[in-house]
């Protein structure tokens, strides 16, 4: 790490969260707000939320007076994005080589850096380079570990029945790796949480199966038909000892919450 690097890395738990403040970047409660809080759009600012799917947090952004345009690589997605926020700007896009006619003064994004696998160091380029001297990075994604549980059981699984490891579609790096990329390509990070935060499975009835459904549909791609549902159950009994509760299927997240300046 240079010199130049003011940085504060946390490894916790999500109830030791509310012990942190910070005053750069408006930042208050890393547990208690949400990460709009921590990028503190201001009225009037140039605001670039990548990966921004359905628009959900696009929306917050304009709300707090910003102008606002959101990217994501779905075209579903920004249909929908349209169609729920009338009045914002979204277009399809690609983090490994969108680029922008006007420098932002900020670019968030929320839950979708790790899905931009294929070569990170240059969608941080291209962040880079639609900000502004000065302009700020905002983001979280997953980490190392996150999901760990059930990308363990989701490999067993695979092994036991005869079938090549499969190519999974997320990028988690580690604090200090990630840290090193956005250092690399011209900015400062000025702060970098890295925390566990366990969350309910509230959309996959089905417990890990479904997650594996919805979250690594690839990797089902081109296997006999007859051993999916077979498979995936394998996966649910290798899974539930650390995932299932009596309340309900949980996921083990780790973020990975950061704030960087470019240079």
């Amino acid at each position: 790490m240079s010199d130049e690097c003011e940085l504060i890395v946390l490894r916790y738990d999500t109830p030791s969260l509310e012990r942190l403040r910070s005053n750069s970047f408006g930042y208050v409660s890393a547990n208690g707000r949400p990460l709009v809080d921590l990028l503190d759009p201001q009225p009037g600012e140039r605001v670039l939320d990548l990966g921004c799917g359905t628009g959900v947090m696009t929306a917050e952004i304009a709300l707090r007076g910003a102008e606002v345009l959101g990217i994501d690589g779905s075209p579903a997605m920004i249909e929908k994005a349209l169609a729920q926020h009338p009045g914002i700007d979204f277009i399809v896009g690609d983090g490994h080589d969108f680029t922008v006619v006007q420098a932002y003064d900020a670019v968030f994004s929320n839950a979708a850096l790790h899905w931009m696998s294929r070569d990170p160091g240059t969608v941080i380029a291209n962040v880079r380079e639609a900000l502004a001297p000065g302009g700020r990075f905002v983001a979280e994604m997953g980490g190392a570990g996150n999901c760990a549980e059930l990308t363990a059981a989701m490999l067993t699984a695979w092994r036991e029945y005869g079938l090549r490891e499969p190519d999974l579609p997320w990028y988690f790096p580690t604090p200090a790796e990630y840290a090193q990329r956005l250092e690399r390509e011209g900015f400062v990070v000025r702060l970098l949480e890295y925390f566990d935060r366990t969350t309910p499975l509230d959309e996959c009835p089905g417990g890990a199966a479904d997650w594996v459904r919805m979250y690594a549909a690839s990797v089902l791609d081109g296997l006999p038909p007859d051993i999916v549902d077979p498979l995936l159950r394998r996966v649910n009994e290798l899974a539930a000892p650390a995932l299932r509760r009596e309340s309900g299927w949980m996921a083990d997240y780790v973020r990975l919450r950061f704030a960087a300046v470019r240079r």
